[in-house]
């Protein structure tokens, strides 16, 4: 018997974000969680810009989902996104597609 795909719900993230936009997109997140089945949350970050901002929304995205039982993954990183979050330490973490 094959192993079923996983289930992939997608959330964009764009920018410019602020830290008073991290609340509303953590409820964003809950919500998604709650009403799928969702193994991988697939993050699009094409528009979201290279900054400290957009790393702690990645961050607590994936802090939700391990909540939820869900992995990460990220679609659209630039690389310098991908610097900070390999500064940050969360390289590993939040892999690319």
């Amino acid at each position: 018997m094959a192993a079923s795909a996983p289930q992939t719900v997608a959330l964009a993230i764009g920018g410019p974000l602020t830290r008073a936009d991290l609340p509303d997109l953590c409820q964003r997140v809950c919500a998604l969680l709650e009403r799928t089945d969702a193994d991988v949350v697939l993050c699009d970050v094409t528009t979201a810009g290279p900054d400290a901002v957009t790393v702690d929304a990645l961050a607590r995205v994936q802090l939700l989902a391990r909540r939820h039982g869900c992995g990460t993954r990220l679609c659209g990183a630039s690389s310098e996104l991908i610097e900070l979050l390999d500064l940050a330490g969360l390289r590993d973490v939040l892999r690319r597609l």
